[in-house]
């Protein structure tokens, strides 16, 4: 019964990870104001950090996966392998740590760079000529 709820959750969260990057990618292609299309680079970026946990995850029939830590040293060869079977990939978990950092002082960076934009042309939106026809009528 376990296993049939993990499958269903892991499918779950994949069909939840595909529309995520629709609507990120959707938004960042089409809308025109830039903080709409930051808010959508944001959704992007948490939903690949997301797929890179997913490709780390171990579905293991009969047990759940081990965390990557050994709490004791093995005693023999066999114990090893055992763990290295059931562990879960750390290193997918390390890289998206690393982005979340990385992600979080581009972001800033970016955000820094609209709120220029605003100060400069008084607007969000990156089709200014647009918006100088409409104040000049």
């Amino acid at each position: 019964m376990s296993d049939v709820i993990v499958q269903l959750a892991l499918r779950t969260s994949m069909v939840a990870f595909i529309v995520n990057i629709a609507i990120a990618l959707y938004g960042i292609l089409s809308r025109p104001s830039l903080v709409k299309k930051y808010m959508c680079l944001l959704i992007f970026t948490d939903s690949i950090n997301l797929f890179a946990v997913f490709l780390g995850f171990r579905l293991i029939r009969g047990s759940y996966p081990l965390p990557p830590i050994l709490s004791k040293e093995p005693e023999t060869i066999e114990d090893l392998e055992k763990f290295v079977k059931a562990a879960v990939d750390p290193l997918p978990q390390a890289l998206t740590l690393t982005a979340i950092v990385i992600g979080l002082a581009v972001s800033m960076f970016i955000l820094g760079l609209i709120l220029m934009y605003y100060e400069h042309y008084k607007t969000t939106n990156i089709h200014v000529e647009e918006v100088e026809e409409v104040e000049n009528f």
